[in-house]
């Protein structure tokens, strides 16, 4: 392993710095996008949050009026489609991100569960896929079900960034570098370390992994 450590954008993994994947895009319903509601700017507010961005640099991402992305936030005006577009563009997701399937099943409920249809489904260009397992971003605590096909990694260079993270791998095998240590993750296995240690990790099986992995604070 490297010994130079760098500290990518809080708003993507180094894994992810490439981009999302041409199929990563779902299909969003007419209807969906022409009554976003005022749950959007909630919506918007905390993945932005999440991210590391502040409202100015989003702003001139998504080339918008800080006023106007602030009043979308405090759901004082709903974005157009245009806008939307733009916004999800500038933060790193699909403009299907901010509606997921059957996203209404539940009712108040999905401030609190999450169906295991409706599941917010991120796949970036290397082939990992992100599902965000917790309900939304406006808690400490997000959860993930993170899919490692053979090959894929979080790139040849160690990282680091705030908060803490922990892992449980459900099936296949998972190599994990903290710090100095390396070690082989298989099923049943779990983690826990403070990310402002070094770390990468990576699938070097022919076998797909898959781990649930919590972090905090929030960064999807």
């Amino acid at each position: 392993m490297s010994s130079m450590i760098r500290t990518p954008p809080k708003m993507l993994r180094p894994a992810n710095l490439e981009g999302l994947a041409e199929q990563a895009e779902q299909p969003v319903n007419v209807e969906q996008l022409l009554n976003v509601g005022d749950r959007i700017g909630g919506e918007i507010k905390n993945l932005r949050k999440a991210r590391g961005i502040t409202l100015d640099a989003l702003s001139d991402a998504a080339g918008l009026s800080k006023g106007y992305l602030s009043q979308i936030e405090r759901g004082v005006s709903s974005p157009s489609v245009k806008a939307l577009h733009s916004i999800s563009r500038a933060l790193g997701v699909t403009i299907s991100w901010f509606f997921p399937p059957n996203a209404d099943v539940d009712g108040d409920l999905r401030d609190y569960v999450v169906r295991a249809k409706s599941r917010r489904k991120l796949t970036f260009v290397g082939g990992i896929t992100d599902e965000l397992l917790s309900p939304n971003l406006g808690r400490q605590l997000e959860l993930l079900r993170c899919t490692f096909p053979p090959g894929s990694e979080s790139g040849k260079e160690a990282y680091t960034h705030q908060g803490e993270e922990a892992g449980y791998v459900v099936s296949g095998e998972l190599d994990l570098w903290i710090g100095q240590h390396h070690v082989v993750l298989r099923e049943g296995d779990s983690f826990a370390f403070a990310s402002d240690l070094p770390h990468r990790y990576a699938n070097t099986n022919e076998r797909e992994c898959v781990v649930i992995w919590a972090i905090t604070p929030p960064s999807y």
